[in-house]
């Protein structure tokens, strides 16, 4: 496979400053490196005329660039402050509630800010239309101090002479076949990568014995976190309100065309227990809180939590915690993600401590649930339901039993898959971590290798 081609416009001009690169800024910034096609004639004309206007009015742009410089404070100290404060207590992305595309106007406003050019490779499908944002040269807009040098599948796909480009990025596609055994292969033929991304939340998909040596080299890894928690929420309520309103059995007097009006359940006024407060658990009790459910949550620093408005109560991990959850929840959210230490955590145990009538949803990882107490809870009459997006091997297999038990609601790990969830995933690499990584400043969503989240 072609290596994909760079800008002809060297990066150089621009890290050294002056006169030049101001007056080259209004179209250099936009001939993004990495992007095979040139501007249209209307583009080249408006460019023409930035620039023009730009050289009319230099005090005016030069003091529009040092305002927005006056809010990034650039330092290579690893505990600088970002332009925005409250992210260095929680460096952590969230769709709804980030500011969109910061770091991207800070490196348009002023390109000498750059620190360092990002040279990535991707370990992706190249048929894998969500990348496109990073890998399509016909429509992504990569940020100006960046190249995309390959895209492949197995260290074989990237040619030995890119080694000599020094490549510092490595993005990890879940369409990599085998991503586990290609990470560490990829990560020996390239020692100057500095970071990885992984374009989903979950890291479970690389987890290896050589995984945790990427935090020993010095590499920081990051995710997508923050970009499917909504979604999932959305589905924990309408999973909550399954049974609470008793739609089984709505639907069940339809088809038989039955008028037998019964009592429902109201929400307001149970209690929602979360296994795994991160970003997806936080949506969730967002929206829980605003259907008057009282929140518990169990996390690993429930200090974090201290002053969480939506969160009534936290607890931190352990057997003894998850019992005592377990055992005052009316719905249970599992969203914890799949580690050594998290697999096989929501064991019987804890499905004995099980309040009466609990309904148990499980929206994070299959693995983290022994199904197999979770089958003998729900045939027992200790659930009154189950509502189940992941499981411990997927595709469910046919012959398994959760087919067949009634107060069970099944889906195929589809409740996050929107028509653009990964495209969006790729494009938050793109509009905000990139230009992070280029400005030189902490990166969103650092994930510990050693843990697996």
């Amino acid at each position: 496979m072609a290596a994909l081609p760079s800008s002809s416009r060297s990066l150089g001009c621009f890290i050294r400053g002056g006169t030049q690169c101001r007056r080259g800024f209004a179209g250099a910034a936009r001939s993004y490196i990495g992007c095979s096609s040139a501007p249209s004639t209307s583009e080249s004309s408006s460019m023409r005329t930035r620039e023009q206007h730009s050289q009319q009015r230099p005090r005016q742009s030069s003091s529009i660039a040092n305002i927005h410089r006056r809010y990034y404070h650039r330092s290579s100290a690893p505990s600088k402050k970002s332009w925005d404060p409250s992210l260095d207590e929680y460096k952590y992305w969230n769709r709804e509630e980030s500011k969109h595309g910061e770091a991207s106007y800070v490196l348009d406003m002023s390109p000498e800010s750059i620190q360092r050019e990002a040279r990535i490779l991707c370990l992706a499908d190249e048929r894998d239309d969500a990348d496109g944002p990073l890998t399509d040269r016909s429509t992504s807009k990569l940020p100006f101090g960046s190249r995309l040098l390959h895209v492949g599948t197995t260290p074989d796909d990237f040619p030995d002479s890119l080694v000599g480009e020094n490549p510092n990025v490595l993005f990890v596609s879940p369409s990599c076949p085998h991503a586990r055994l290609q990470l560490p292969l990829i990560l020996h033929k390239f020692p100057t990568l500095e970071w990885i991304h992984v374009r989903s939340a979950g890291i479970d998909f690389l987890e290896s014995d050589e995984l945790p040596r990427v935090t020993k080299r010095g590499i920081v890894m990051t995710n997508a976190k923050g970009q499917f928690s909504s979604s999932l929420a959305e589905y924990a309520m309408m999973a909550c309100s399954y049974f609470a309103k008793d739609v089984p059995r709505l639907l069940k007097q339809k088809g038989a065309k039955v008028w037998d009006d019964f009592d429902i359940e109201e929400l307001r006024g149970k209690t929602m227990g979360i296994v795994g407060y991160g970003d997806i658990g936080r949506a969730t009790a967002k929206l829980a809180s605003v259907y008057g459910m009282r929140v518990v949550a169990l996390r690993r620093n429930p200090d974090k939590s201290e002053l969480d408005m939506v969160c009534d109560e936290v607890y931190g991990t352990g057997k003894l915690s998850l019992q005592k959850l377990m055992s005052i929840s009316d719905y249970v959210v599992c969203s914890a993600p799949s580690t050594v230490e998290t697999r096989g955590m929501v064991d019987a145990d804890a499905f004995r401590a099980s309040k009466k009538n609990q309904v148990f949803i499980n929206l994070g990882r299959g693995p983290v649930v022994d199904e197999e107490a979770l089958v003998s809870s729900l045939k027992d009459g200790t659930l009154r339901g189950a509502a189940l997006d992941v499981f411990a091997t997927e595709p469910l297999p046919a012959d398994h039993e959760l087919w067949d038990i009634e107060n069970v609601l099944i889906s195929p790990h589809n409740m996050d898959k929107t028509a653009t969830f990964m495209h969006e995933a790729t494009e938050f690499f793109v509009n905000e971590n990139l230009p992070r990584f280029i400005l030189g400043d902490t990166l969103l969503n650092p994930v510990d290798a050693t843990r697996g989240y």
